[in-house]
């Protein structure tokens, strides 16, 4: 149970007479209610309040059964289904306008509201969710509790006193100075007013709606007792909350750690033991520049794809790296050592890397039937999200090769800071379905669902992340644009299938532990 949900089970509780004991020698709510209705009356004849033309009284008859009786016209109707739960002895249920009034504040000009309280504005001006600012008039004075009610801050309540102006946005709540505005500041609370608001695009309260809300009454020694107990709890639930709050930071924080350095373990071979049957990842590369060399006699790759690099360690115990007959040393750019059976190779070696879909804003469409288009917002580590606010484009504007396939890895190519790094992996064709243009599409030449998930997990890890924010360019005040180039020539560190078939399949083994 976390903060929210305690004090939620605090105050609800409190509204069913199970907080604080109750003394059988209280005056009842029924009497209370009674002096509510003379204080009322009083009101009207002084012409402060309106009266009320559906005035009635709610009773339990003798089949224990509750009851509402309309003053007006003698009616009598059965309210048992809208009665939620027993209160104790001495409580009573009553209308929200039984033992309160309620009155939206007026509007005021954002013109008469000041940032700060002076000699000509000293008077605090309320809206939905407290303080709006300092005006030089008031319309409320005393000591109230306040509903939002416009917008997100539907049911928000909040406590005034004094002389203050309430806004239209905000409903102050009286008492008629009898029942304590603590006690319908927190059973309102419990109320949870929000639920009456409209379901509009601007949501809103309105005060004839909610003063028919049903509440259970206690006699007011017991309200006393019950808001005093509130505030000895609060503070406790609040301390409970932060540390509760700083225990699921600390374990966040400690998970993704945790899987940070799993990858980061993996991808240097510390993670599972090496096997020398299960072969090397010379056997692999020499599989992959097969499947390379069949794509361009098909014509799906062109002939450039096969200028590959030869990385390896010489007898001084530098790297080097060897395309065609260039030889350079590259132990600079060589981040740690690998097992045996491991090998070092240049991204551009074992996959293509190409980005999404171009277009202008206006061809996008909203029609589920044409080509859905994923942006950096759909990609999360190791997850592809399909999102409702997503957008299409018809089949004419897309090319067929650049429909996402399975083993694709996807990541944003231009994106904030914190996201560079981000990886998804397609786990199924998906025909109707390509990136934008702000996304890379990492498709490897050899098709396999193993190599796919480690280059997922290898491209994941902290290494690779460092090196991806390494050679990015700020684009704007907010974006760095990650150079597909620069990227391509990322060196891997890259062991058997088999292999990898084990990393992978432990790390998903010890990620799920993590959940």
């Amino acid at each position: 149970m976390n903060g929210k949900q305690l004090k939620n089970s605090i105050l609800q509780w409190a509204i069913q007479g199970k907080l604080v004991p109750q003394d059988p020698n209280d005056e009842p709510a029924s009497v209370l209610l009674e002096r509510i209705r003379a204080e009322k009356a009083k009101l009207v004849k002084e012409k402060k309040i309106k009266k009320d033309k559906n005035e009635s009284i709610i009773y339990r008859g003798e089949d224990n059964s509750y009851y509402e009786k309309f003053i007006a016209t003698g009616e009598v109707k059965c309210i048992d289904e809208e009665i939620p739960f027993e209160i104790p002895k001495g409580w009573e249920w009553c209308r929200l306008k039984h033992m309160c009034s309620m009155q939206a504040g007026k509007n005021i000009s954002a013109s008469e509201i000041y940032d700060e309280k002076s000699v000509l504005h000293p008077y605090r001006c309320v809206g939905g969710n407290g303080l709006r600012g300092f005006t030089n008039t008031f319309n409320a004075e005393g000591h109230f509790a306040i509903i939002g009610r416009q917008g997100a801050l539907c049911g928000c309540l909040n406590i005034e006193s004094g002389k203050f102006y309430a806004t239209e946005h905000a409903v102050v709540v009286n008492g008629f100075g009898i029942i304590p505005s603590l006690f319908i500041y927190y059973f309102f609370t419990a109320l949870n007013l929000n639920q009456y608001a409209t379901a509009t695009a601007q949501p809103g309260l309105a005060v004839s709606n909610i003063v028919e809300v049903f509440i259970p009454l206690p006699p007011l020694p017991e309200q006393l007792c019950i808001v005093s107990k509130i505030e000895k709890l609060l503070p406790l639930v609040k301390t409970y909350e932060q540390a509760q709050n700083g225990l699921n930071e600390l374990n966040a924080s400690l998970n993704e750690q945790l899987r940070k350095s799993i990858l980061q373990e993996a991808i240097q071979g510390k993670l599972v033991p090496q096997i020398a049957e299960e072969g090397t990842a010379e056997k692999l590369l020499t599989e992959i520049r097969e499947e390379k060399e069949r794509l361009i006699k098909e014509g799906k790759l062109k002939k450039s794809a096969l200028a590959d690099s030869i990385i390896y360690k010489g007898d001084d115990n530098k790297y080097y790296e060897q395309v065609g007959k260039n030889i350079n040393e590259i132990t600079d750019e060589i981040a740690f050592d690998l097992p045996d059976g491991w090998i070092w190779c240049r991204l551009k070696d074992i996959c293509s890397i190409f980005t999404g879909a171009t277009f202008k804003k206006e061809e996008a469409t909203t029609t589920k039937q044409d080509i859905r288009i994923l942006r950096g917002g759909n990609i999360s580590p190791f997850e592809l999200k399909i999102k409702d606010d997503d957008i299409f484009l018809t089949e004419d504007k897309v090319k067929k090769d650049i429909l996402l396939k399975e083993n694709d890895i996807l990541t944003p190519a231009v994106t904030s800071l914190e996201n560079i790094g981000k990886m998804a992996r397609v786990d199924k064709n998906m025909p109707y379905t390509t990136v934008g243009g702000f996304v890379f599409i990492i498709r490897l030449h050899l098709i396999d669902q193993w190599l796919s998930k480690y280059i997922l997990c290898l491209l994941s890890s902290p290494f690779m992340i460092e090196f991806m924010k390494s050679i990015t360019n700020k684009s704007g005040q907010a974006f760095y644009n990650i150079g597909k180039e620069r990227l391509s020539a990322a060196l891997l560190p890259i062991p058997s299938l088999m292999e990898q078939q084990r990393i992978v399949a432990q790390i998903e083994k010890l990620f799920e532990q993590l959940r």
